[in-house]
């Protein structure tokens, strides 16, 4: 017997993420039922795979199902598609659990944690590292917040689509530490374009650099996969400059609210705001070095 057998599940936004989730969850056993702003994309996952029906809404995807994955690009679309007229929310059963892979403000968060507990429901933030490529090897880092009961019901479904899970404490939790994980990505992103446009303006090959100092304290998995994107010019997204900006932007509002100052997220925010003026924005956050090369 599969993993998740006859486990009913909903799933709420499909995309380049979502899609691969969706196949490991089905691949697995469980009975999904989708919804997806263009339906074409869900039609299609459903064809190609057993056990997926195709919902037409997000209320309809969460009727009945254990627990519904929301998977939308911002807080925006979260709160949309969980709260609107036809949303999970309306759809969610007693007992029912919500978890939002996205990487959704913290406030916000709490506040549609908050309207799902009132129903009966749980909630679980649980928004991934890893990028399109993990999500398609099943190899996600997830960072979860969450009620420890709840956490406790959705980690097999998790353990489906990620090799490290972490609970990270109550609900928001999870998305506090993928804004750490993405602070961390944005500045290396930053510091590892502009060492090699400093060595690529000084006459020295960035490949050669990058050889170089791949054995030392400067390496890192940005300066391995972005690095050689950098080197080769091969922008393709698979996490894309805009929401790596809005995701920085969700950093500095989060230090706001807890009142700390974030000099050098402030000074990359305006990187990414330089890269999407220059109408980047849909490049793969690496294409960041582009910025350089004028």
């Amino acid at each position: 017997m599969s993993a998740l057998s006859g486990r009913a599940l909903g799933f709420v936004g499909i995309g380049r993420m979502g899609a691969p989730m969706c196949r490991h969850l089905a691949a697995a056993g469980a009975k999904l039922r989708l919804f997806n702003r263009t339906r074409a994309a869900a039609d299609a996952l459903a064809a190609a795979l057993p056990g997926i029906t195709v919902a037409g809404s997000p209320k309809e995807a969460a009727r009945d199902a254990e627990a519904t994955f929301i998977n939308v690009s911002d807080t925006p679309a979260v709160e949309a598609v969980l709260l609107g007229e036809s949303g999970v929310l309306a759809g969610l059963k007693s007992g029912g659990i919500v978890i939002d892979m996205g990487t959704t403000a913290v406030t916000p968060t709490r506040r549609f944690a908050a309207a799902v507990e009132a129903k009966g429901g749980g909630y679980v933030d649980a928004p991934v590292s890893g990028g399109v490529v993990g999500a398609e090897a099943a190899s996600l880092s997830i960072m979860a917040g969450a009620r420890p009961d709840d956490f406790a019901r959705v980690k097999p479904l998790l353990e489906r689509l990620g090799r490290t899970i972490t609970h990270c404490g109550g609900v928001g939790a999870g998305q506090v530490a993928k804004i750490a994980n993405q602070m961390i990505v944005g500045l290396t992103i930053a510091a590892v374009a502009e060492a090699f446009a400093l060595s690529r303006r000084a006459g020295v090959d960035p490949g050669l650099v990058r050889q170089a100092i791949m054995g030392g304290f400067a390496q890192s998995r940005i300066l391995e996969l972005h690095g050689e994107r950098m080197v080769t010019g091969s922008f393709e997204p698979g996490g894309r400059a805009g929401l790596q900006r809005k995701d920085i932007a969700q950093a500095l509002e989060l230090a706001g609210e807890v009142g700390i100052e974030l000099p050098s997220t402030k000074a990359n925010l305006a990187l990414w705001d330089r890269m999407i003026a220059q109408g980047f924005a849909e490049l793969d956050h690496s294409g960041l070095y582009k910025i350089y090369e004028g």
